[in-house]
């Protein structure tokens, strides 16, 4: 067993039952011109977390845990995508719609992409989901129990939104879950912040939160400072 300096408490976890969850590392989020960046988003704050990112799989690699990444993208039908998701907002170039990374948030396109340091590599996983949680209308659930999960760390974008939804299906779920807090960002950092401290409030609530170099040193490693961790 590892045991990780976590707030509220530490946070206790088998390698080998547990999985690295990272949400929505894609382009359509993360660069310039992507979703994110039309609806008039900076994507600067995201873009911070990708070297902490790089680490928290290089990491799991290292110690045999299991990786998987999650991806918002619709069927090109847009059969899987409600009519209330593609509406919100009157946006003028939206879901489905063809914008500088090729149609938004439609599988196969550019802008659902991963970003190009965090790639998937063989052995990982890649789970295309249709909202805003990992668990809703997916396999999700089933895969992680045929792997004998029972711990999940979890990082990406945003924390307020897609992190946050999967975190807390995960622990409805009874998932140990630990929000990696660096390797995880928000448009806005204030609802980052918040989030942090609703997933630790009562006792953990929700789960447990920790910067990324205290995950390190659970494992005896030396924090990469340059890298983004700490």
């Amino acid at each position: 067993m590892r045991s990780v300096d976590a707030r509220p408490y530490p946070y206790r976890f088998d390698p080998a039952h547990t999985a690295v969850l990272l949400i929505d590392m894609q382009r359509d989020f993360l660069e310039p011109g992507g979703f994110g960046a039309m609806l008039g988003n900076d994507v600067a704050p995201l873009r911070r977390i990708v070297p902490a990112c790089v680490q928290l799989l290089a990491l799991a690699r290292r110690h045999g845990m299991k990786i998987v990444h999650t991806q918002e993208a619709h069927d090109p039908q847009l059969a899987d995508c409600p009519p209330s998701k593609k509406a919100r907002g009157g946006l003028t170039c939206g879901i489905g719609d063809s914008g500088p990374l090729g149609r938004v948030l439609v599988a196969g396109e550019a802008g659902a992409d991963f970003v190009p340091e965090l790639k998937p590599q063989p052995g990982d996983t890649v789970l295309r989901k249709p909202g805003k949680g990992a668990f809703h209308a997916t396999g999700l659930d089933a895969l992680l129990h045929a792997q004998h999960i029972t711990h999940l760390l979890i990082g990406g974008v945003t924390t307020e939104v897609c992190v946050q939804s999967t975190m807390r299906e995960a622990n409805d779920r009874g998932y140990e879950c630990l929000l990696v807090q660096d390797c995880a960002a928000s448009y806005f950092p204030q609802f980052h912040d918040a989030v942090v401290e609703m997933v630790v409030a009562q006792g953990g609530i929700v789960g447990w939160a920790a910067p990324l170099a205290a995950l390190q040193a659970a494992f005896g490693e030396t924090p990469n400072l340059a890298g983004g961790a700490g």
